[in-house]
């Protein structure tokens, strides 16, 4: 009697653990966004179905992201010079124009692999719409130089200054975020039990350092890309 309970316990976890793992989601996705710019986006995606029915989901993976396009204005970044303030209250807050500076590049080319943060919600077996932001990772890119328009220093306005795609991104709260990030914002349609068609837009920060500190002690500047996105999606 008591093997016969100890199998139906094991096979009561086995069907558990089964349908758990059927509210799952795992895929592999190609993107591509442009519009002022191009980029083509490579992930691996794992989603973990939450309730029930498993319709609303939370995911991680890895994405790969590269990013290109020709003369671009970048901005002061540290979110300290932007609105004068640190934490989420930047949202809020008005920019200090007076603390811009810009650094006037003749092409951008930055490719950064990030660990992201999925959220998704299916309203039936074909459709589910979702958004994804990057969390951490690195970027990768040579140098190039720029000219630098500084609102505080003459000796420095106009001057030729050399930079590179910030190594280290992370993400905190809109001007605190560090490096280069990508978030989607999408709705897919998945066509058949393997192959899936999204569609929205890409919003990313392009980060790059300059090899010396130039006026209000900074060397970080960024620009901002909000870009039409289509994708293919292959669930396993």
């Amino acid at each position: 009697m008591k093997k016969i309970f100890f199998l139906l316990f094991i096979l009561l976890i086995i069907n558990q653990l089964s349908f758990a793992q059927s509210k799952n989601q795992q895929s592999i996705d190609l993107s591509i966004a442009a519009f002022g710019g191009f980029s083509p986006a490579l992930s691996y995606n794992y989603n973990w179905g939450l309730g029930k029915r498993g319709k609303f989901k939370i995911g991680t993976g890895i994405r790969f992201t590269y990013f290109v396009s020709g003369k671009r204005d970048l901005i002061t970044a540290p979110a300290t010079l932007t609105s004068g303030e640190r934490g989420p209250q930047v949202l809020f807050t008005e920019n200090i124009l007076s603390n811009f500076d810009t650094l006037k590049v003749s092409k951008i080319s930055a490719a950064y692999i990030n660990i992201p943060i999925h959220l998704q919600y299916s309203f039936s077996k074909k459709f589910e719409v979702g958004f994804n932001i990057d969390a951490i990772g690195l970027s990768f890119g040579s140098k190039q130089s720029g000219t630098f328009y500084a609102s505080d220093s003459k000796s420095l306005n106009k001057s030729t200054q050399l930079a590179k795609p910030t190594t280290f991104n992370l993400l905190l709260v809109s001007d605190n975020d560090l490096g280069s990030l990508n978030s989607e914002l999408y709705a897919r349609y998945w066509v058949n039990d393997k192959i899936g068609l999204r569609a929205g837009l890409s919003f990313q920060f392009i980060e790059y350092k300059t090899d010396k500190i130039l006026t209000f002690e900074n060397d970080r500047f960024r620009t901002k890309n909000l870009l039409p996105m289509v994708a293919i999606s292959y669930k396993f």
